[in-house]
C-alpha cells in the first residue's frame, strides 16, 4: 500500500467514540446547552458530522437545517433530507433566496460580473475558477470568471482583483446568513451550533469568517478528507453522498472544491498536506501522488501561501489589551459574571 495512504488509515470505530465522547462532553460540560444544531448540505462532511452528533447526544437533541437559495442544487436539499430522515432527526427547509435578494446579494454579484461581461444576465450562469496552469512555475495565478448564457455557450475570462473581491463579497453573504439562520434555531432551543470543516479547509482557510466559519464546536477539523470518509462509511452514510464530488454548491453554475479553491484533488491533497505536515522533502512526496518533484513543491508553496494568506480568519477579535477571551478581558470579574449567567 502507498506509504501515505497507510498514514492516513483510522480505526472509525474508536475515532467515532472518542469524538462522540469530546462532543458530548463539549456541549453539556463547557458550551452547556442542550442539543446541537446543524446545517445539512448533502455533503460527506456536514452528513458525518450530523451522525456523530446522533451518537453523542441521541436524535432527539439535534436539529437539522437545509438552506436552499437561487443558485442552489435542489440534489443538495434531497439528499440532506434523505439522511436527516434516516437519522431520525427533526429537520426544517429555511429557504434562504429572499433574505439574500433583499441584501443585494445576486444584485451585487452580477453588477461585477457584467463589468467583464456586459450582456450577463439574471439567467444565465457563473462561477469562478482557478487558472488550469496553477501549478505551472511562473503562473499569474488569480482566477478566471465563467459564464454561461441560457444557450449553453461558456466564455471565460481572467479577473481584475476588483471584480473578484466583490464578486466574493456578495457570495459571502449566502454563509453568513445560513449561520444567522443557525444562531436563531440554537437560541430558541438552547442549542450549540455546530461547524462542518474538515482539517484541509480548516488548516487553509476554506471558510467564511462569521459564515461557515463560525460555530461552537468544529468535531471533524482534525480529520483529512479521506479520514471523513472512512468515517462515514463506518457510520452508514449512503453511498449517493460518499460518491458524490465534493461542491462548493455556491455559485450558478456547478463547482467543485479544486477547480474553486485546491489546486489538486483532495485525495492527492491529503497527501501532499501530510507530507508537508511532516516535513517530507517534495522529492519524496511526489512518489505518494502521480505529480513531478516540481507539481509538489508548487503544492507546497500553495499550501504556505493559504496558511500565510487567511490567518486573518482565524484571528479572534482585538482588544485594546492585546488578549482575549472573557477571563482576560474582565479579569477578576469573570468568575462572578459566569456565575451570574448560570
Amino acid at each position: 500500500m502507498n506509504p501515505g495512504i497507510a498514514a492516513l488509515r483510522i480505526d472509525p470505530e474508536t475515532e467515532v467514540e472518542r469524538i462522540a465522547g469530546t462532543l458530548r462532553s463539549q456541549v453539556a460540560e463547557t458550551l452547556h446547552r442542550r442539543g446541537i444544531v446543524i446545517g445539512m448540505s448533502g455533503g460527506v462532511d456536514s452528513s458525518v458530522c450530523a451522525a456523530l452528533a446522533v451518537r453523542a447526544l441521541g436524535p432527539e437533541r439535534v436539529f437539522g437545517l437545509f438552506m436552499p437559495e437561487r443558485d442552489s442544487d435542489p440534489l443538495s436539499t434531497e439528499l440532506a433530507s434523505q439522511f436527516a430522515e434516516q437519522l431520525g432527526i427533526e429537520a426544517v427547509v429555511e429557504n434562504i433566496g429572499p433574505t439574500l435578494e433583499a441584501a443585494g446579494c445576486y444584485a451585487r454579484r452580477n453588477e461585477a460580473v457584467r463589468r467583464i461581461f456586459p450582456d450577463f444576465d439574471h439567467d444565465w450562469g457563473c462561477k469562478l475558477v482557478l487558472p488550469e496552469d496553477r501549478l505551472r512555475p511562473g503562473s499569474l495565478g488569480g482566477y478566471h470568471l465563467v459564464v454561461q448564457s441560457p444557450t449553453g455557450e461558456a466564455e471565460r475570462r481572467r479577473l481584475p482583483p476588483t471584480a473578484y473581491r466583490q464578486i466574493v463579497a456578495a457570495t459571502n453573504f449566502k454563509q453568513r446568513v445560513r449561520k444567522m439562520m443557525e444562531y436563531y434555531h440554537a437560541d430558541r432551543l438552547h442549542y450549540a451550533v455546530l461547524g462542518t470543516p474538515n482539517r484541509l479547509e480548516h488548516h487553509q482557510g476554506f471558510f467564511v469568517k462569521g459564515g461557515d466559519g463560525l460555530a461552537d464546536v468544529k468535531p471533524i477539523a482534525h480529520l483529512y478528507k479521506g479520514q471523513v470518509y472512512q468515517i462515514g462509511e463506518y457510520l452508514g452514510v449512503p453511498d449517493s453522498i460518499l460518491t458524490r464530488p465534493p461542491t462548493t454548491d455556491t455559485y450558478s453554475m456547478p463547482q467543485g472544491q479544486e477547480e474553486f479553491y485546491f489546486s489538486v484533488p483532495l485525495r492527492e491533497l491529503d497527501l501532499i498536506l501530510h507530507a508537508r505536515e511532516t516535513g517530507l522533502h517534495a522529492s519524496d512526496a511526489s512518489a505518494w501522488v502521480d505529480r513531478t518533484p516540481e507539481e509538489v513543491q508548487e503544492v507546497y508553496r500553495d499550501i504556505d501561501r493559504k496558511v500565510r494568506t487567511t490567518q486573518y480568519l482565524h484571528t479572534p477579535p482585538l482588544l485594546v489589551n492585546g488578549e482575549s477571551g472573557i477571563g482576560r478581558a474582565f479579569g477578576d470579574a469573570a468568575p462572578a459574571l459566569h456565575q451570574a449567567e448560570s
